[in-house]
């Protein structure tokens, strides 16, 4: 009994508080801690979805970390069905644990995959009204350089976003629509000055049309809105 008290301990130590958008979050072992700067992404998605008053919207959070943005989007709108994905072991049980925290598990699914592919079997394909992603966007070579700090306390596999910061970026654009009902819509963080390059990507990619590009406080785009084209005949 004294041992099994003894990792309780030890596990409750080893967990972090945070607060995002109001909720106070648990972050624990090797987990994104959520900034405050993906609040722009959470907060845009929630008026979005206000905005369309579909009565029970699937929303998919691709690269949910610790599930900050997709849990905060379900606490915020009560009739969201919700689908999280990410990596790591360890990213899907905080996830896990964030939702039970929130009273959220009834509405949250958490998978753990790469991308899309952690979804496979539920069900998800051409369905979701809304698609988010805080996606690794550093890339590898700024990790091995002047950003290398970010790795001293947080997992490679939440900021490497392959050569040019965009890799991740890409495969999302092109996995996404499959996910997608027509007319819903894909938000996604980016890094600083990386605005045309996620502009590019959407335009190039011939089904989605560029809704938004909203700013931060200092007025840097940080998070494209795009919405998938009906390309029926």
């Amino acid at each position: 009994m004294q041992a099994d008290k003894t990792a309780a301990d030890a596990e409750i130590s080893q967990q972090r508080h945070y607060r995002f958008l109001g909720l106070d979050l648990i972050v624990q072992g090797s987990v994104l801690v959520p900034r405050a700067e993906t609040e722009l992404l959470a907060s845009h998605a929630i008026a979005l979805l206000r905005e369309t008053g579909e009565t029970a919207p699937l929303v998919i959070d691709m690269c949910c970390g610790s599930g900050n943005v997709g849990l905060a989007i379900a606490d915020a709108v009560k009739t969201v069905t919700l689908l999280s994905a990410d990596l790591t072991e360890d990213t899907v049980e905080t996830a896990k644990a964030n939702a039970n925290l929130l009273g959220l598990s009834e509405r949250a699914t958490i998978c753990r995959g790469d991308l899309f592919a952690a979804l496979e079997g539920q069900g998800a394909e051409g369905k979701a009204a809304m698609i988010v992603s805080n996606p690794p966007y550093i890339s590898t070579g700024r990790l091995e350089g002047e950003s290398a700090h970010l790795l001293e306390n947080e997992p490679r596999e939440a900021f490497d976003g392959g050569p040019y910061g965009i890799s991740i970026q890409q495969r999302l654009v092109r996995e996404a629509p499959a996910f997608l009902k027509p007319g819903g819509l894909l938000l996604f963080e980016f890094g600083v000055g990386q605005e045309r390059q996620a502009q590019s990507l959407l335009t190039r990619s011939r089904v989605f049309e560029c809704l938004d590009f909203p700013t931060d406080e200092e007025g840097r785009p940080r998070v494209a809105v795009a919405r998938l084209k009906d390309l029926a005949p």
